[in-house]
């Protein structure tokens, strides 16, 4: 059999690859597309057919697996690609990158939040932030433990205010949640 005959062949099942197509796709233009792409395979790797058996059955063949590969690339690109006018700000915060100016920002207004503290509220809650023990701070501070605790509290219900523009909203579990 001969390249054109062959193409002939192939031209005549474009109705009924059509048909078939719209089971898969379920939209004509897309069907159209199918097709389309089916019989230019057939077409390009006709040396593959074997004379004989069933041309139908082949291009059917030929169809169904360029759906299945056309899903399958469809679906891995739809995972890696937003697709949306409008990206939410929860994506947005995976897809923005992060700099050391947004570090020094913060770290700048978390040291003045930490100057603005009384004496009294600083050294307490700075010996506990660099990992000294309660009873270690009372000891070198010559006060009372319950008072060092107080004291914490108390440096950390005031950075939590003024680091208020800070919080993104999220829930804290019930066991992080503070007075």
């Amino acid at each position: 059999m001969t390249k054109i005959e062959f193409n002939t062949m192939v031209l005549r099942q474009a109705g009924s690859l059509r048909s078939y197509a719209l089971h898969f796709t379920h939209d004509a233009d897309d069907a159209n597309d199918l097709v389309q792409d089916t019989m230019l395979k057939a077409i390009t790797y006709y040396n593959k057919f074997k004379e004989g058996t069933n041309l139908k059955g082949w291009l059917y063949t030929i169809m169904k697996n360029t759906f299945i590969n056309n899903y399958r690339r469809f679906v891995k690109m739809s995972t890696f690609v937003t697709k949306s006018e409008e990206i939410s700000s929860a994506n947005l915060v995976f897809s923005s990158t992060k700099n050391q100016g947004e570090a020094k920002f913060i770290m700048d207004d978390i040291k003045r939040s930490l100057d603005k503290l009384p004496g009294e509220y600083y050294i307490p809650f700075t010996m506990y932030f660099e990992g000294h023990k309660y009873h270690e701070i009372a000891d070198h501070l010559a006060i009372p433990i319950g008072t060092v605790k107080t004291r914490i509290h108390v440096a950390r219900k005031l950075l939590k205010k003024n680091l208020k523009s800070y919080d993104n909203g999220i829930k804290k579990p019930v066991y992080a949640m503070e007075d």
